[in-house]
């Protein structure tokens, strides 16, 4: 069962390596990434990455796009080191510590800005408010895409997503605050995001875009 409440282990060191050793088996997650990547605009300047971890989405989207900067924002202090290290000696990337339970800070506006399974630590209300802020700092024609850890429609399809990443509902980290995909969706609509869908989803994994008019 997933919190309701502010618990979150991301600032535990040994939480967020546990994480980093689990990451590139997370089933069925290369697709997603692969989805996401064919939703950033091709004339890309600027980046936003929103709980960045180790930088690992943040390099494949620098990969296709090697002339943008980009800002990197985590408040993990291993997974900003982690990043650090991916992004050393990289003056096109600029690290940011700063936790999202606070409004964003000033960092200018962005081309697309991109998150890979952070949102989904947040209380329900935070997301909201997280939404419109990157409403806010997306420039115009601007892409969100949020590749996320969504709820389940039952307990019984929560429990066998956990079984096939390896988790129980005893070993779920219990910083996991799953809302469902539609009311997100439903979310970025009201903010006035644009060509709003789930471009792609496997059980709890679901990518959603939403485009800045």
């Amino acid at each position: 069962m997933t919190s309701k409440t502010h618990i979150n282990l991301w600032a535990d060191a040994e939480h967020a390596h546990d994480y980093l050793r689990r990451a590139d088996s997370i089933a069925h997650r290369g697709e997603g990434e692969a989805a996401l990547l064919e939703f950033i605009p091709e004339q890309t300047h600027r980046l936003l990455d929103l709980g960045t971890g180790d930088g690992r989405l943040l390099a494949l989207v620098l990969e296709q796009h090697p002339g943008a900067e980009a800002v990197a924002v985590d408040f993990s202090p291993a997974m900003l080191a982690a990043s650090g290290k991916r992004f050393a000696g990289n003056a096109a990337v600029a690290i940011v510590a700063h936790n999202l339970d606070r409004p964003l800070p000033v960092v200018g506006s962005f081309d697309a800005v991109v998150s890979s399974f952070a949102i989904h630590h947040l209380v329900h209300k935070r997301k909201r408010a997280l939404y419109a802020e990157i409403y806010d700092v997306l420039s115009p024609g601007g892409i969100f895409c949020n590749l996320e850890h969504v709820a389940s429609p039952t307990p019984r399809l929560h429990e066998e997503f956990l079984h096939c990443i390896g988790y129980a509902p005893e070993t779920e980290d219990p910083s996991n605050k799953l809302l469902d995909l539609h009311t997100q969706l439903a979310w970025l609509r009201e903010i006035g995001f644009t060509d709003v869908d789930c471009h792609w989803k496997w059980r709890e994994l679901a990518l959603l875009v939403g485009r800045k008019a």
